[in-house]
């Protein structure tokens, strides 16, 4: 079945063959059918006329022709015509009698003369609820419908029986109204004398039957399309499992790039998922400017921490430096320890002049949001807040993926790079040292002052280092500080003027004071 199902989505334009057949079928079938309904209504309703003129030629060349011509007296019409010889049957004895015949020769139509008066020497008839309610509403309403159907039947046979009135003519209402024998001898031309009925039957299943080609039509379309339902069903499990699965397989990937994301910068990690950027080894040549920074005296500063109380700091001291590099458009190469390596110009790049002036523009934030942390590290208890040297260099490098097929990394190498590192190296804690060719770039936006030309070691020229004055505000002291266990008050009293030096020196005397007292009273 599934490859029946596989056969029909591989070869769409047999489908819509085998939909254009089914389309045409339908109307042939029906078309069929109906010819076959007609030619059996046909043959049926010949069958029946001929059985009943069969039986009225029968009855009349018995009763009247080869009565008349074996008698020699006078013919005369009665309605015990068998008793007198010569005589022929009157019109409702002859409806009479013709009715008992035309009913035993032919089954599918019965014929009924009946009336709720009869002759004395005859049995009363047998009316059925719709002959005795027909005979009343035509003598109710004389001038009514001219006829009344009725329809009966079950499930397996169906009859229509019409009903129409016997009228009394003249030479009928002579007759009946002088005959010894007559129920009633009050008859008016124009009364409603008796009912004669034309019953119908048919049975259900022969026209079911003439149906025959449309009943195989849907066969065939109800086969084809059960197994057509059977095979969506499979695909729509398979698709709905597929589907579970896709869903599944793309939330695994979804966590699995998220967490990836977490050891890319976003420019790489965007280049790779995006598919601007293959995972093999492949480098090229680009002007980029480079960015080494480290805490001063790391060492020593942090040997008096728990790993704990360390590891929560450097945490915090990279997470702000990280908002700020993605913040300037940085492409963050690693995290060595305490230092950050970041480049600007790949996989990105805003042209050599202002990927310079991005990367200067985030050194001096760096160094204010690290200004802006000293007070909060302080109140914490570190004793040497970090302080960060920061070098710069605009140069061509190589940058892309290096390593091996199996493990790779995507950074830089070149002289200019390890030139950015030489001068992070010369820098003042909370400083920020450049090269000339970044100086160049940058010369509008910030005032520097260039030292003495050095030689460095892996660099074939003497390079002059530009520091960057003014790097940060000095900070400002807090007036105030308290411990927040132990009673210590802290007090910087030159951040404070003379008189508000004279007023705290009263304020705590008067403490004392009271403090003293309280004591003395104890």
């Amino acid at each position: 079945m599934d490859r029946l199902g596989r056969y029909f989505l591989d070869r769409p334009s047999w489908l819509i063959v085998l939909v254009t057949v089914a389309l045409v079928a339908l109307p042939l079938a029906v078309w069929l059918d109906l010819r076959a309904l007609s030619d059996e209504t046909l043959r049926r309703q010949a069958t029946s006329l001929n059985g009943i003129v069969s039986s009225v030629r029968s009855y009349y060349a018995r009763n009247v022709v080869q009565r008349v011509v074996t008698s020699d007296v006078e013919t005369q019409a009665l309605h015990n015509y068998l008793d007198v010889e010569g005589a022929i049957p009157i019109p409702a004895t002859l409806s009479l009698e013709l009715g008992e015949a035309i009913g035993e020769a032919e089954g599918d139509v019965r014929y009924r003369f009946v009336s709720d008066y009869s002759f004395a020497d005859r049995p009363p008839h047998v009316l059925s609820p719709f002959e005795r309610s027909a005979l009343e509403q035509f003598r109710s309403n004389p001038d009514g419908e001219p006829f009344l159907v009725h329809s009966t039947g079950n499930i397996r046979n169906r009859e229509i029986t019409l009903a129409t009135p016997v009228v009394m003519a003249g030479a009928c209402v002579e007759c009946h109204n002088a005959h010894p024998k007559s129920p009633k001898q009050d008859w008016k031309v124009g009364d409603v004398r008796a009912v004669q009925t034309v019953t119908v039957r048919q049975p259900v299943a022969l026209n079911l039957w003439s149906f025959k080609w449309l009943l195989l039509y849907f066969a065939v379309a109800g086969s084809i399309g059960l197994l057509f339902a059977m095979v969506q069903f499979r695909l729509a499990g398979r698709f709905s499992r597929m589907n579970a699965e896709l869903a599944a397989n793309n939330a695994f990937l979804a966590d699995i790039s998220l967490k990836i994301s977490k050891y890319l910068s976003p420019q790489v990690y965007k280049s790779i998922f995006s598919g601007e950027k293959d995972a093999s080894i492949s480098t090229e040549r680009k002007k980029l400017t480079v960015f080494f920074s480290d805490i001063k005296d790391f060492t020593a500063t942090t040997e008096q921490m728990q790993p704990e109380e360390l590891t929560a700091l450097l945490n915090q001291y990279f997470s702000e430096m990280a908002k700020i590099a993605e913040a300037h458009g940085a492409t963050i190469d690693k995290f060595i320890g305490d230092a950050i390596v970041a480049f600007f110009g790949d996989p990105e790049t805003r042209g050599a002049r202002e990927d310079a002036r991005a990367c200067v523009k985030m050194a001096l934030a760096m160094q204010r949001r690290l200004a802006e942390l000293e007070a909060d590290w302080s109140r914490q208890g570190l004793e040497h807040p970090f302080k960060a040297r920061m070098g710069i260099n605009t140069g061509y490098c190589n940058v892309g993926n290096f390593g091996s097929e199996e493990r790779m990394d995507y950074t830089i190498i070149g002289a200019e790079a390890n030139l950015a590192a030489r001068l992070e190296n010369i820098a003042e804690p909370g400083g920020i040292v450049m090269s000339y060719e970044t100086y160049a770039h940058v010369r509008d936006i910030v005032e520097a002052t260039p030292g003495e030309p050095v030689q460095m070691k892996g660099i074939a020229r003497s390079i002059v280092p530009y520091h960057i004055k003014s790097v940060t505000p000095d900070p400002v002291a807090a007036p105030v500080a308290a411990v927040e266990e132990g009673d210590t008050l802290t007090l910087d009293l030159k951040a404070l003027d003379e008189a508000t030096r004279d007023i705290l020196r009263c304020a705590v005397h008067e403490a004392l004071r009271k403090a003293l007292d309280g004591k003395t009273a104890g």
